[in-house]
């Protein structure tokens, strides 16, 4: 395309970013670090780190990140060496299973949880049952230690990012170079720890910093938990107060700063290395097929953890699917009515209509800039693209929660954009709201594409007189249509299950969109959980034929979409 369009590109992508990414957390910034007279002060900041209330906060959820990080790449990086390395019994479904934990958001995955290691749970009906309790014994286990139960649930949410990080990045290790290795003695264990996992480390940070960035910031599950020692929580509660208490500004602004510098530190130590080492035609390579007993070893290990992990996904749809489930193993009774409720609900319905609003709107926007921005940053040479390349991916880098909280800021009387006030309409900025968080993964797929596909078809196109626009659309898209496919399918649907911006944003009942409802359900006492999974087990159904359908088009390329 003309050197013109490729301007005309970069000038709308940033006034794009700068109007509902900046200018967002401008305004964050101006709230903490701005006294009533316009002034720098870092006094906000500094009483802040001297209240207890919020340093206890801070530290509660840096400590959670860590915890859930680090369970979570204990259970992925194992999977990730199996699933590439060897063959072993049921490999095709199980590595479709593993990815399972994904099509449920977090927060919902919390209230199955509950309900099995809840007072009055499947765990402690099942530990009466077999006489290892008395009856009548109750223990609530994660309100002992909800921090644990948030790190949990969080692990087993999220695990799925590292380990498709750390899939693509072993597949592209030169097994010559650990054969090498073996040769000179260095063989097992201290073979992976010498070789294989600083050439795998780029993808286990990436996936590691996704995972880090999420549970940080993450509101549902402690709501849902009743974990309310947490900056997000603490954020949450602040929005109330939002024009006269400048510490939920400078709360946010920490969160900001935290994240930002995990990703700047990822592109700093390993922004340049690339998960490819050498050819990988120096070596047959593939995956070997161990003896029996290690096969089905592996094939142990990855039902193991899949199941553990799918718990959550497991225990909503038996809630959904039952009437009763108090003090049993089981449910007492089940039931169909929960889903036929859920759709006729006055809560529901319209959450869903508006979802699949919000998300059509989002995914048109996001395919469009990002197939354009894509363009640009990979067919061009024109001078800022590697400031639309870096300013396109922050989004993954800054929390859901942050943004959101930016756009309250942005929006209130008197300010800017006081006309998308969310306490009227939330639509329009719930739309910008998830336009602005998915849109890294549209352009990550479109580049992909773009750079798989020779440039040599577009230049022998223009050499037989046809326009630049007109080869593109006619050559280069239906080229990388897969790709283009599934980064609109993965947009479209994290936006239909976006958490943060939607119970943040999304302030009056007649525009919520389905996570709202599914959270507004769950408050609700007598039946209201029983419909809050029947709506989340429509939800994790709808998701997972999205990943499995961008799974197909993408294999393992997958991955490279959840990178920061």
């Amino acid at each position: 395309m003309s050197r013109s369009f490729a301007r005309i590109v970069l000038a709308v992508s940033l006034v794009f970013f700068a109007a509902f990414f900046l200018w967002p957390v401008w305004q964050i910034l101006k709230g903490g670090f701005l006294d009533a007279d316009g002034r720098l002060t870092f006094a906000f900041l500094g009483a802040l780190l001297r209240n207890p209330l919020y340093l206890g906060g801070l530290k509660n959820s840096f400590l959670l990140a860590v915890a859930a990080t680090m369970l979570a790449l204990l259970l992925a990086l194992p999977l990730a060496f199996i699933a590439d390395r060897y063959r072993y019994p049921g490999k095709t479904l199980l590595s479709s299973l593993v990815l399972m934990p994904m099509i449920l958001p977090p927060f919902v995955g919390a209230i199955g949880i509950k309900q099995i290691f809840g007072q009055y749970g499947a765990l402690n009906a099942l530990l009466i049952a077999t006489g290892a309790r008395p009856a009548g014994w109750t223990f609530d286990w994660f309100a002992a230690s909800p921090f644990w139960g948030v790190a949990l649930v969080e692990a087993l949410s999220l695990y799925p990012l590292i380990y498709l990080n750390a899939l693509a990045a072993l597949a592209n290790v030169d097994p010559a170079m650990e054969e090498a290795a073996a040769s000179l003695g260095c063989t097992g264990g201290r073979r992976f720890w010498r070789i294989t996992l600083p050439l795998i480390r780029p993808g286990l940070f990436a996936g590691s910093t996704i995972v880090f960035i999420w549970t940080f910031t993450e509101l549902g599950v402690p709501l849902i938990f009743d974990y309310n020692q947490v900056a997000s929580v603490q954020i949450y509660q602040g929005l109330k107060e939002l024009g006269g208490n400048p510490f939920p500004y400078a709360l946010v602004f920490i969160m900001l700063a935290s994240s930002v510098a995990l990703y700047a530190v990822g592109k700093g130590l390993f922004g340049r290395e690339s998960y490819a080492t050498m050819a990988k035609s120096t070596h047959a390579g593939g995956p070997k097929t161990p003896g029996p007993p290690w096969a089905w070893a592996c094939t142990l290990l990855f039902a193991g953890v899949t199941l553990v992990a799918v718990l959550p996904n497991f225990s909503v749809v038996l809630v959904a699917f039952s009437s009763a489930w108090h003090a049993t193993v089981l449910p007492a009774r089940f039931t169909l009515d929960n889903f036929r409720l859920a759709l006729g609900h006055d809560l529901t319905v319209p959450s869903i209509a508006n979802s699949l609003k919000y998300s059509c709107l989002s995914t048109l926007v996001d395919v469009v800039l990002g197939v354009a921005i894509a363009y640009v940053i990979v067919r061009t040479r024109v001078a800022g693209r590697a400031i639309l390349d870096f300013l396109v991916m922050l989004p993954l880098a800054v929390p859901g929660l942050v943004l959101a909280f930016g756009y309250l800021a942005m929006t209130r009387d008197g300010r800017l954009f006081s006309f998308l006030n969310p306490v009227e309409n939330p639509a329009p900025l719930l739309v910008i709201a998830y336009s602005v968080r998915r849109l890294p993964y549209m352009v990550r797929s479109a580049a992909a594409g773009f750079q798989q596909t020779s440039v040599t078809l577009e230049e022998a196109a223009a050499n037989l007189g046809c326009p630049p626009l007109r080869t593109t659309v006619r050559i280069t898209l239906p080229l990388i249509m897969a790709n283009l496919i599934a980064g609109g399918l993965l947009a479209f649907a994290f936006a239909m299950l976006e958490v943060s911006d939607s119970l943040v944003l999304a302030q009056k009942q007649a525009y919520y969109p389905i996570t709202k409802a599914i959270f507004e359900l769950f408050q609700l006492l007598g039946d209201g959980r029983f419909l809050a999974s029947a709506l989340g087990t429509w939800a994790m159904l709808f998701l997972g034929l999205v990943i499995a359908g961008a799974s197909l088009l993408l294999g393992r390329k997958l991955g490279a979409i959840f990178r920061a």
